[in-house]
């Protein structure tokens, strides 16, 4: 396994890490007997970056993750965040990222996790109740307090990121970023290069949809993805040549669809460090391949040529969705 620095902590981290939601959430019926093999493949390969959230299950999937963790503390660089809460109807989520919330957040996340300290604590988006000075300055109390090592922010604008940064050190930002979501070029990935601190993609595979192995029109049942406007069948067909013309590809390099989207995304700066979600041992070993592919100027000139050949993807967020994500 290779590695990567996470921000300016010295912090080494396999360039690849495992975001461990689709175990637990959003994506058809959980596998906890997969899920738990999974994480021990992922040791087996040096993947010692791992990216939870308390909302993933409603905290099942941090105590998931528990079951491995705690017997391999020393071996594993944890993630997690906090702030979205289910409505008491059932029906969507509200986000709270007050100071008195976070402590109540954090301390359920270390009793779940069962460990003393989480190496990196997201707020899992911007209040725009709460200042980000404010929360910001009640997460820096919590490493002061020892019981979070680093502080991340998760689809902040480049402004909520220089504001944040002016209080604590950010060492993370997670957003997502892929070949059919390239917003973070505009202005986030070069300030986060900038400031020394490291972009931390997740849904680098665009949800699957460029392995060139989702069937738009059997996602199953609970699956997130049906409620997003990008896998509806308005799209449908310009993302199935796309996704093919990609796995083609692919295939002219002797790697998978998902090998050359992950190496995309990592060469976009030594500053990224991809999550890729997965529930599947076969799928994690495909993913690790990746650090190992390097990619010429054709390449990239090919890729360019194919996205802009079937530029009608379609929104990654539906309204709801998209009305949580930072813009300040």
């Amino acid at each position: 396994m290779k590695h990567r620095t996470l921000g300016n902590t010295g912090e080494q981290l396999s360039a690849i890490g495992l975001g461990c939601m689709s175990m637990s959430h959003a994506y058809g019926t959980p596998d906890d007997t997969e899920s738990i093999a999974t994480l021990h493949k992922a040791l087996d390969l040096g993947i010692n970056f791992w990216d939870t959230a308390d909302v993933y299950g409603a905290g099942k999937n941090e105590e998931l993750i528990s079951k491995v963790l705690t017997e391999n503390r020393d071996k594993i660089f944890i993630a997690t965040k906090f702030g979205f809460t289910a409505n008491p109807d059932g029906k969507g989520m509200t986000f709270n990222a007050s100071p008195a919330y976070m402590q109540t957040a954090v301390e359920a996340s270390l009793k779940r996790l069962k460990v003393d300290v989480i190496d990196l604590y997201y707020a899992h988006r911007i209040d725009p109740n709460v200042p980000v000075e404010e929360m910001v300055g009640a997460m820096a109390r919590l490493v002061k307090e020892g019981k979070v090592r680093y502080l991340g922010l998760s689809e902040a604008s480049a402004n909520s990121v220089r504001k944040a940064h002016a209080v604590h050190p950010i060492s993370a930002l997670q957003s997502e970023y892929s070949l059919l979501t390239r917003e973070p070029e505009k202005s986030v990935l070069p300030l986060c290069k900038d400031l020394g601190i490291s972009f931390i993609p997740f849904s680098p595979l665009a949800r699957g949809l460029v392995t060139n192995t989702l069937d738009l029109n059997n996602l199953p049942e609970g699956d997130f993805r049906k409620g997003l406007p990008r896998y509806q069948q308005e799209y449908q067909d310009n993302n199935t040549k796309l996704a093919a013309g990609f796995a083609n590809l692919a295939q002219q390099k002797d790697i998978t669809p998902a090998q050359l989207a992950l190496a995309w995304v990592l060469s976009q700066g030594d500053h990224i460090i991809p999550i890729p979600g997965t529930k599947k041992r076969k799928y994690l070993e495909e993913n690790v391949g990746s650090v190992n592919v390097t990619l010429t100027n054709t390449d990239f000139k090919n890729i360019e040529d194919l996205l802009a050949k079937y530029p009608n993807t379609g929104a990654r967020y539906n309204e709801s969705s998209a009305s949580q994500v930072d813009k300040s």
